[in-house]
């Protein structure tokens, strides 16, 4: 195992974590005071039926929102009420996110969709370039590197989302329903991916899913129902 993996220290850590939407009477409790850890080189899952917070719960670990109240520690740090600038940074460097819809750029190649990370850090092109082509190798998709998104399967887009989201050696990995639209064999293989970067390079995996045979083999399964969780 890679020596970032220490299981010792929790990579995320929320404390009683509320959160809403409206006012008055329209006013709904997306998540009422929720606190977990997710360590290093672990997959966790979030599971629970749709309206009961999953995704607002990937959306505020992602520092795209500030909750109304509670803490997020990433690597020991307070998030919440850290500045726009200090959030943006963090989101680049240490948060991968992969979705149920893969948002790929159709007019980029797989490596260039994958490479969009290092080049909005700074890294130049033809470097950015072969990072990405070793990833893309990672995932089965050399031969596929240079062809345009739009050509490619559903299975091979969202493993160029899930190289995009890695390329980076992120901290922490949140995944909303990454396997939503694929077929077993495909869920499988993404699914392995994933598993296999924590165990590799340490990340925290944060997965939602609705997909109970993918959640069974998760390190841990979190339950989630009314914006809380709950005992199975």
């Amino acid at each position: 195992m890679n020596s970032k993996v220490n299981g010792a220290t929790p990579v995320l850590r929320v404390e009683n974590l509320s959160h809403s939407f409206g006012e008055g009477q329209a006013r709904v409790e997306a998540l009422r005071g929720v606190s977990f850890e997710a360590r290093a080189g672990e997959v966790t899952a979030i599971v629970g039926p749709s309206g009961c917070g999953k995704s607002t719960m990937l959306y505020l670990l992602g520092l795209l929102d500030q909750p109304d109240s509670g803490e997020i520690y990433l690597r020991g740090k307070p998030m919440t009420q850290a500045d726009d600038s200090t959030r943006t940074a963090l989101r680049n460097k240490s948060i991968g996110f992969v979705f149920q819809f893969h948002f790929l750029i159709k007019e980029f190649t797989a490596r260039e969709n994958v490479a969009m990370p290092l080049r909005k850090a700074g890294v130049l092109s033809d470097e950015a370039l072969f990072q990405a082509e070793k990833f893309l190798k990672q995932l089965g998709l050399s031969d596929k590197a240079k062809r345009f998104a739009n050509k490619l399967s559903g299975g091979e887009q969202q493993r160029v989302a899930i190289a995009r989201a890695l390329v980076n050696s992120p901290d922490l990995i949140l995944a909303d329903e990454p396997t939503g639209n694929l077929d077993a064999a495909n869920s499988d293989r993404v699914f392995d991916v994933l598993l296999k970067f924590a165990r590799d390079n340490g990340p925290a995996v944060i997965l939602v899913t609705h997909n109970p045979e993918l959640a069974k083999r998760c390190d841990r399964r979190l339950p989630m129902l009314d914006g809380k969780f709950v005992e199975e």
